[in-house]
């Protein structure tokens, strides 16, 4: 699954967190329960932005590879498909 960062205005503070891509999130309540921490004094209503992870933008979609894949070679396609070397 993957890591989403959230950013909540109200109190400055960002929190990373594990879920499904069909979970959305739009409170610091949800977002607490859902990280399992305590929401301090920060009103549970509070509006929650997703932030663009820096985490999600290193591992491609296709694998764990720097350019996706499985590092196995064959280019970033995995399959030399791209018409990238990859070597």
């Amino acid at each position: 699954m993957p890591t989403y960062e959230y950013y909540c205005e109200t109190n400055g503070e960002s929190i990373d967190v594990i879920h499904s891509m069909q979970v959305e999130l739009t409170t610091w309540g949800e977002l607490c329960e859902l990280a399992e921490i305590d929401c301090g004094a920060t009103p549970t209503d509070s509006t929650i932005l997703r932030q663009l992870s820096a985490i999600a933008s290193l591992i491609p979609k296709g694998g764990t590879g720097p350019r996706g894949g499985s590092g196995g070679g064959g280019g970033c396609c995995g399959g030399g498909g791209c018409g990238c070397s990859g070597n």
